[in-house]
């Protein structure tokens, strides 16, 4: 396998884990919004003690291995450049999304009383819940996309056949020369 499949791959599966964590925590949040305002602290406190480590344990890998797919795929033109430009471009939306609101909601939140939450908690659940859904929906996209660009590329398309020798060869790709 070359470095070039496998950084396609390791983007694909772990921008993959990164929308569905962001999907599942969507869900959540979206359970908690006739909650009161005790309630929905409480839950974010809980959210707060550990999800962010999830995050980024998904989310870096990701990023690390689509910037290293876009580099590879323009060195040398390959046939998915563009589907990897997207998807970084993709992945650099959920980081500025993520550092220009959900953030700093976090980390005020961290300093929320269960008993007294402020005045304003329902503005900034959300200020926090609709960034949520659009970098969730930006990382289902980035995962489409990667998914897109691996079926479309020629060699996914190929399997190795068994010979009556034993010894494996190339496939002559599924679709008619």
């Amino acid at each position: 396998m070359n470095v070039r499949r496998l950084a396609h791959l390791t983007g694909l599966v772990f921008s993959g884990l990164f929308a569905g964590f962001l999907l599942a925590v969507l869900v959540l949040e979206n359970s908690l919004r006739s909650s009161p305002a005790s309630v929905y602290t409480q839950v974010r406190h809980v959210e707060l003690d550990a999800l962010d480590k999830l995050a980024l344990a998904t989310l870096a890998p990701a990023a690390a291995a689509v910037l290293v797919l876009a580099v590879l795929a323009f060195r040398t033109r390959a046939r998915e450049r563009w589907f990897a430009l997207a998807a970084l471009l993709l992945m650099a939306a959920i980081f500025i999304i993520t550092a220009s609101v959900n953030v700093p909601i976090n980390n005020d939140q961290l300093d929320w009383s269960v008993t007294t939450p402020p005045a304003d908690w329902e503005n900034q659940r959300n200020r926090w819940q609709l960034a949520h859904l659009i970098r969730t929906l930006t990382a289902l996209t980035t995962f489409a996309v990667l998914a897109t660009a691996m079926a479309l590329r020629p060699d996914s398309r190929a399997v190795d056949i068994p010979s009556r020798s034993g010894r494996s060869r190339p496939a002559v790709s599924s679709r008619a020369s």
